[in-house]
């Protein structure tokens, strides 16, 4: 699938192809952190299909618990993160982050990650009190 996206600012646009079966809720304590929620859900590229556009993204190199450096890209000004991939020679896969993908009602998880980390609250979402707009 093709899809296309921007960062909050509109400083990076990109389009990129994606698996639409490789979708996944990522429950690890770095997305928790990195993403300031609970969560973070990503579609993953086919390899080398991630262009910008508009403008570069800035890249934070973090180290992960398999000891392997990720690549965490985001735009330098408004800070919106918009994929991880490896580092080094090769192809690059891109786990890009579905909020700032247009098509993101079309991207449904289909596994979840991780979940040894997952916050608890999580199992109750269904039973809270839900609002269209802030009441």
């Amino acid at each position: 699938m093709n899809i296309t996206g921007s960062c909050h600012c509109g400083e990076l646009v990109f389009t990129a192809r994606v698996d639409t079966e490789k979708v996944m809720v990522c429950h690890c304590t770095d997305c928790q952190v990195l993403s300031a929620s609970a969560f973070r859900t990503v579609v993953m590229s086919e390899p080398n299909e991630l262009t910008f556009n508009k403008g570069t993204p800035k890249e934070y190199i973090k180290i992960a618990e398999s000891g392997n450096e990720r690549a965490q890209g985001f735009c330098q000004n408004c800070g919106t993160a918009i994929y991880a991939t490896s580092v080094g020679e090769g192809d690059r896969v891109y786990g890009i982050r579905v909020g700032c993908v247009d098509q993101k009602a079309e991207l449904s998880p289909k596994i979840q990650i991780w979940c040894q980390s997952k916050v608890t609250w999580l199992n109750d979402i269904n039973n809270m009190k839900a609002f269209s707009k802030t009441p």
